[in-house]
């Protein structure tokens, strides 16, 4: 049996099989999402969504669905589903889903009376190109397969509505046809692997719904516009190929084309495998350069989830030459900002204070999977420059005090990971000396001391600071309770117990002892720790706001304010493995199972951003998040050097 297989009933239930969704993309930008029955229920949602620079730096969906009719002996068989106002739902296509598996490419098949019709996604690598194959499984008398086109052509952030400015002008091209609907678009190319008539009947499907963002209060409706449909013969036994892209293809190539994109997906069979395949997927090629995308569908590079989601996404799983590819164009964007220069590349919020020494610790990662020497050779400049940069000061928000420690201004702007603001000011306004920001520069001290030890004038300027920031770390931040402060700015200290105090036992290098880390680890443990992830305040703590629902602001208020996020139980588990060693294998094995439900729910194989802190720990957010994905991975991997000892 399939690993991730949903039967007919599953399927056939909306409430079911519309909140589970699917996700697909090209590795440079392009995706296509939707729920597992193709009826999209998010602004995001597409079957063909690039990037096109020149109009702006966000997604656009150009294809938003393709509706496929089946025809015998007269009789139409729509297998679409559309949201309508009022809960309506045109056609219902759903209820002829027999199955639908994604352990190799998605796969859905349909039954309607004696015809079994089996359909199969999957989008070209660094193509702006969605391949679909239809095969007719079972038939008793001739077929038809006629196919009906929504065309959004607009951004993912806006709704498209009916109007007289979209261009209803098409050219046939071979097996199909091209169409732009407005200036500065590409044309999109439709074509098929066989000879298809096409029937020009333009008009606009208006009022479909988007009921996840009607959840966010946003706004849910719009209007498609349809140009007319394909209409083809089909015969038992055949593979027809539909190709959206915004280039011609040779359509007699697309039928190997597709077994070819096929045979190279990583089949989803089990927990490791679904997540190396959605771990792929961060990867964005533009230009010549390599990013990590933080999450989708909405987010972009940043600077911070990139250097905390590299070595997970990459060493990890052995790919060490991807970490380095992408690691080169991150080079060039932190020498970019250390020199003073305009960004040319499309890293953001590389100027985030904790954003470098995030980076020592992604170098850090490579030496310890591949080798110091290794390290050393490939970045040991590089580690050098940026400890130079800092030590003397020249970070515009993040300063070296005379007790060793960093401090960072975060009292107007949010700084650190814990981001949300609310209008126009952080939520949680953390400043002054940031428990992990110290956390990570003593670490980045004690790991460049140690990379570049035959340095010794280098390493002396190092060893002056991390020996005074030791002993002030502790009595900054280490309270009678035995857990971390979060930041202290002057004679404010926040008591809240948050998460950012386990950086501090997880580290390879820390100021706090043996049995301060225990301290730390156990308060975690005991107030912070959930199935999905580590609470981002205690329940105990003033503020909890564990539900992550509702419109903007509300979600703002809440989303580090006792939600879960999974990225930060790696490091907890780090620790934990660090303090208990090998007594806590199975506890960390049990706590690796607990993520195994969420490959077949909210998006199918892979971690949302976030889940409810409270059961029954829903998940919310983006459908997929590449520190999640990525620090879950590290901790299989960790696993596996502990039971192999």
């Amino acid at each position: 049996m399939s690993y991730l297989r949903f039967d007919k009933t599953l399927m056939t239930n909306l409430e079911e099989s519309l909140t589970r969704e699917i996700l697909r993309t090209n590795r440079s930008g392009a995706y296509h999402c939707s729920t597992i029955v193709d009826c999209n229920t998010r602004k995001y949602h597409g079957l063909l969504v690039i990037p096109v620079p020149e109009l702006d730096d966000e997604n656009h969906v150009l294809l938003s669905s393709l509706d496929e009719t089946v025809i015998q002996h007269g009789a139409e068989f729509n297998l679409g589903v559309h949201k309508y106002g009022g809960g309506t739902f045109s056609p219902r296509g759903h209820k002829y889903i027999r199955e639908f598996d994604c352990e190799k490419v998605p796969t859905t098949i349909y039954r309607v009376g004696g015809v079994i019709l089996k359909k199969e996604k999957v989008f070209v690598h660094h193509e702006n190109r969605i391949l679909i194959r239809y095969t007719l499984v079972d038939a008793h008398s001739d077929t038809t397969l006629r196919l009906r086109p929504y065309l959004a052509f607009r951004s993912v952030r806006q709704y498209t509505h009916e109007n007289s400015q979209a261009s209803r002008h098409y050219d046939e091209v071979e097996n199909g046809i091209k169409t732009c609907m407005y200036p500065g678009y590409p044309e999109l190319y439709m074509q098929f692997s066989k000879e298809v008539a096409f029937h020009f009947e333009p008009d606009w499907y208006r009022g479909l719904e988007y009921p996840k963002e009607q959840e966010r209060g946003y706004d849910f409706n719009e209007d498609l516009y349809v140009p007319g449909y394909f209409e083809m013969s089909i015969k038992k036994g055949e593979c027809i190929t539909f190709s959206g892209g915004i280039s011609s293809i040779d359509t007699v190539s697309l039928n190997d084309l597709f077994a070819k994109e096929a045979e190279r997906r990583t089949p989803r069979d089990n927990f490791k495998n679904c997540l190396v395949n959605s771990a792929h997927q961060f990867l964005n090629k533009q230009g010549g350069e390599s990013y990590l995308l933080a999450g989708y569908p909405w987010f972009k590079c940043r600077a911070r989830d990139e250097f905390i989601s590299l070595p997970g996404l990459t060493l990890s799983i052995g790919e060490t030459e991807k970490f380095e590819m992408i690691m080169d164009t991150a080079v060039k964007c932190v020498y970019e900002f250390m020199n003073g220069e305009l960004p040319s590349l499309k890293m953001t919020e590389i100027e985030h204070p904790d954003v470098l020494l995030w980076m020592m610790w992604t170098v850090q990662q490579y030496a310890k999977f591949t080798s110091k020497e290794a390290a050393k050779g490939k970045y040991g400049q590089l580690v050098k420059d940026v400890m130079n940069y800092l030590l003397a000061g020249k970070h515009p928000n993040l300063q070296l005090h005379d007790n060793g420690l960093v401090y960072a201004n975060g009292r107007d702007k949010a700084i650190t990971w814990m981001n949300s603001t609310a209008n126009g000011r952080p939520v949680v306004p953390r400043t002054g000396y940031i428990v992990e920001f110290n956390a990570l520069w003593y670490n980045a001290l004690r790991f460049a001391a140690d990379l570049l030890a035959d340095d010794q004038e280098f390493v002396a300027s190092l060893q002056e600071v991390y020996e005074k920031a030791a002993p002030s770390f502790v009595n900054t931040f280490l309270n009678e309770y035995g857990y971390l402060l979060d930041y202290v700015d002057g004679n404010m200290m926040d008591w809240s117990v948050r998460p950012n105090m386990i950086f501090a036992a997880a580290l390879d290098y820390s100021p706090l002892d043996a049995k301060q880390k225990k301290g730390v680890v156990d308060i975690v443990t005991k107030e912070l720790l959930t199935p999905k992830g580590i609470r981002s305040l205690s329940p105990k703590s003033g503020g909890y706001n564990p539900n992550y629902v509702g419109p903007q602001i509300q979600r703002d208020y809440a989303y580090h304010q006792g939600t879960a996020w999974p990225w930060l139980e790696g490091f907890y588990l780090e620790a934990y493995l660090r303090i208990y060693k090998r007594s806590a294998v199975s506890f960390v094995e049990r706590q690796m199972i607990s993520y195994e439900d969420q490959m077949t729910c909210h998006c199918i194989s892979s971690i949302p951003e976030l889940f409810d802190g409270n059961p029954p720990f829903q998940g919310r957010g983006a459908v997929s998040f590449a520190m999640n994905v990525a620090e879950i991975l590290r901790t299989l991997n960790l696993l596996d050097r502990y039971n192999n000892q």
